[in-house]
């Protein structure tokens, strides 16, 4: 049972472990929820989310290295248990509370519901436990001196990598918006898509007294005066994988005709006050490039217009930015600012800044 338990919480931390670090900035982004207003409400962490992941995410892997090869076995199991017992109080407390739609456990390869992890989390506190009340069987897999310098190797290799998906992009993309994706399919809806079936509560007073009706949306049929309808969702319809995409421009949406273009290049930086300022230098080479093939050349930001006149200004930039939401924005790309390159609404390639050469 304990060999079993051990494999089991070993393998899942280097995996979960793994795939945030693959988005050290995306999992950053999920830390700034936890740690805003109406959740943990600890906006003073907000700044250095980012950091906090990195060592969260390389804490966690190398917690699984150590648990599965027997190094530092007291250490191991007291690290392990205050960190289930942490992560199963945030997911239920997320849970119960509806502070965080998507925990972000596994970063975005496996989306689970806060609820769905508050499981996933009392299962691993139940082996973690089996394995804390017998570390006696958590035997080392080699010598002591060729443990040390596994765990060190794992740690140099986890620091490597995290340095080079920061500074290009998450070496395996699992969002919506990867390359080869055609944004217009990804946004469609199937003709056999189950559609979301709602309750309507209906209130309607009757001789002095609220009485309510339930309906799947027709207007009842009763006595008294209407008051007031809610609707309560039963069964959630079909989400295409992208849902929340649009290009806005002067309140004028561009989506379409957009997509259509055969050679489209965005520079994208969803908030232009926190962007990378060495970044925009950086991509004159792309913009050189894409101008002398008759690229159409966009910007897109969640910034404000009078935010992207004074950065246009400042920086000298003769192309047109276009408004879309932010969350969107982080979604697409894990860089501000980064390129996109598109053909008729499929994402041909993606880089970040520092790769703008490659273009």
């Amino acid at each position: 049972l304990v060999g079993l338990s051990r494999i089991f919480v070993g393998v899942l931390f280097i995996f979960s472990g793994f795939v945030k670090l693959n988005d050290p900035i995306g999992f950053s982004y999920k830390l700034q929820e936890y740690f805003g207003k109406g959740v943990l409400n600890l906006d003073f962490l907000v700044p250095y989310a980012l950091v906090i992941a990195i060592f969260i995410v390389i804490y966690e892997l190398l917690l699984g290295v150590t648990l599965l090869i027997g190094y530092a076995p007291k250490f191991t199991k007291w690290s392990l248990l205050l960190m289930i017992i942490f992560f199963t109080f945030l997911t239920f407390y997320s849970a119960y509370f509806n502070k965080v739609t998507d925990c972000g456990c596994f970063g975005d390869a496996i989306p689970l519901t806060p609820w769905q992890s508050f499981g996933k989390d009392v299962i691993l506190f139940i082996l973690i436990l089996i394995l804390f009340l017998n570390d006696s069987y958590l035997k080392p897999l080699f010598n002591k001196a060729s443990l040390k310098w596994v765990v060190f190797a794992t740690a140099i290799a986890c620091l490597y990598f995290a340095y080079h998906v920061l500074m290009h992009l998450p070496a395996i993309d699992f969002r919506a918006y990867s390359t080869g994706t055609n944004i217009p399919e990804a946004m469609s809806f199937p003709d056999d898509a189950q559609e979301a079936v709602y309750n309507y509560l209906w209130t309607f007073e009757e001789n002095g007294v609220s009485k309510k009706h339930t309906t799947n949306g027709s207007y009842p049929n009763v006595p008294g005066e209407f008051i007031t309808v809610t609707t309560e969702l039963i069964t959630e319809g079909y989400l295409p994988p992208i849902h929340d995409f649009s290009v806005m421009k002067n309140g004028e949406d561009f989506t379409e005709s957009l997509m259509q273009e055969e050679k489209l290049l965005i520079l994208v930086a969803y908030n232009l006050s926190k962007t990378e300022l060495q970044g925009w230098a950086q991509i004159k080479s792309a913009l050189s490039k894409a101008k002398a093939e008759n690229y159409k050349i966009i910007g897109l930001t969640a910034s404000g217009p009078l935010a992207i006149s004074k950065f246009k200004s400042k920086y000298a930039l003769d192309f047109d930015f276009y408004f879309a939401d932010e969350t969107a924005i982080k979604t697409i790309i894990r860089a501000s600012p980064g390129l996109v390159h598109i053909k008729k609404g499929t994402i041909v390639d993606k880089l970040n800044w520092n790769d703008a050469d490659d273009f």
